[in-house]
């Protein structure tokens, strides 16, 4: 047997040190990331598991009160990200990590990276309601900016042909996952933004975890959505998700299908609304025909009470009177005149005849357009005043309503057709018009 120098010999409690030692100077300082297992929390307020992968794991310890400082609540199955120093347990001769920090990993991270964008973009009014803008009542052309291959796609398409045929639907193909998908996205947006082709676009992808979503939380994206001139709906994920794109969009729909219904009316509504607008519409105008109707028959007794052919043929005989005084008058003028040619003559035999005749003559002629000048002036006179009686009986006579284009209906016995409820179908009737009669029979009658 060799001999042993008993100065190289260690007791267990010497070996766990120098481990310690060595293990704590060669890793003071590491970041591990592994599955939760064996969570235990003792009174003592201490956290005590193990982190591990597919093949290996370590055991972890998290003091008090580093402990009670965590976001999350740990359990078994989580995914996590551990900071601190590599040790040894010397009375159990144990390896482990004593920990100074713990936080989520995977999805944990990306919460706090999205909380953390979401309040700085808030913070500069890219989410402020003020900035939104309202949909189109009734889009001609819609853009679908999403995975052509998706699920997504087929549920937009089928709803927005369900509910209004109409609409124009152009897709607009991009990756919606992976690191290629901002980008993509933010390029698709700036093209059709500044084509001006469409009235509404919908940026939309189906469910997913928020791995799957992450694309969608991209600021580059985000502020390109704020910025498009075209008012955008965005419905990324389950109602449950949401994402950067969701707040910056004008609308943010649940789900894919939700937003198509959101950017289009639907038909069936929309025809019920034109029928009971064109029900109002008939009813305005049967009023309105009404109303017209009551004027009328009130024109027309007016007419009746005021008598107009009386006050014609009043005027007439006025007229009449007023040419038979003139004509009177005229002979009258002309006796006397002739009575002073008579005393003319007789004063021309005991004057001188040459001049007297002249002088006569002079006279004569001076007379002779009196007559027929206050003939005219009067008949100017009467002529005006018969015409301003013509064009106030004009005004309310019921033919200058049809020369403008209505019609009167009467029935066979000649009484007038004043409502709808006054016309039998089958019974035949005639329209005066401006230049003649129509015979026309009811073919139905409706309210």
């Amino acid at each position: 047997m060799h001999g042993t120098d008993s100065s190289n010999v260690l007791t267990p409690t010497q070996l766990n040190t120098l481990a310690r030692g060595l293990l704590e100077d060669t890793f003071p300082n590491v970041v591990v990331e592994g599955e939760l297992g064996n969570v235990s929390r003792p009174a003592s307020g201490h956290l005590y598991f193990t982190l591990k992968d597919a093949r290996a794991q370590v055991r972890c310890a998290l003091f008090k009160p580093k402990s009670q400082w965590l976001r999350f609540a740990p359990r078994d199955g989580l995914l996590v990200r551990a900071r601190g120093r590599v040790t040894l347990y010397e009375a159990r001769g144990d390896y482990q990590l004593i920990l100074d920090s713990l936080e989520e990993a995977g999805e944990g991270a990306l919460r706090r990276a999205f909380d953390a964008l979401k309040a700085r973009l808030q913070a500069e009014g890219l989410f402020d309601a003020d900035r939104k803008r309202p949909l189109p009542a009734y889009p001609r052309r819609i853009g679908v900016i999403t995975s052509p291959s998706g699920a997504a796609v087929r549920d937009v398409l089928s709803v927005l042909a369900r509910r209004w045929p109409l609409v124009e639907v152009e897709v607009l193909p991009v990756p919606v996952q992976g690191a290629e998908a901002p980008p993509r996205i933010v390029a698709m947006l700036e093209r059709a933004g500044a084509s001006g082709r469409y009235d509404a676009l919908l940026l939309a992808r189906g469910g997913g975890s928020l791995e799957d979503l992450w694309a969608f939380n991209d600021e580059t994206l985000a502020r390109a959505v704020a910025a498009c001139p075209v008012p955008i709906v965005s419905a990324i994920g389950h109602e449950t998700d949401f994402s950067l794109t969701d707040f910056a969009a004008d609308v943010r729909a649940p789900t894919p299908s939700v937003a198509a219904e959101l950017l289009v009316p639907d038909r069936m509504e929309a025809a019920t609304r034109v029928r009971r607008l064109q029900r109002h519409v008939d009813e305005a105008q049967l009023r309105a025909m009404q109303q017209r109707f009551q004027r009328l028959d009130r024109a027309a007794l007016r007419l009746q009470a005021q008598r107009p052919e009386a006050r014609l043929a009043a005027l007439r005989r006025r007229q009449d009177e007023a040419l038979r005084c003139l004509n009177l008058a005229m002979r009258q003028r002309l006796q006397r005149d002739e009575a002073r040619l008579r005393h003319a003559g007789a004063v021309l035999r005991t004057t001188s005849p040459q001049r007297r005749l002249t002088q006569l003559r002079e006279r004569l002629a001076a007379l002779a357009p009196r007559p027929q000048s206050a003939l005219a002036r009067r008949l100017q006179r009467e002529a005006l005043h018969l015409r301003g009686l013509a064009r106030s009986l004009e005004a309310v006579s019921p033919l200058a309503t049809i020369a403008r284009g209505y019609s009167i209906l009467q029935r066979k016995d000649g009484g007038i057709v004043r409502s709808v409820l006054d016309a039998r179908p089958g019974e035949p009737l005639d329209a005066r018009l401006a230049d003649g009669n129509l015979r026309v029979r009811v073919e139905s009658a409706s309210d």
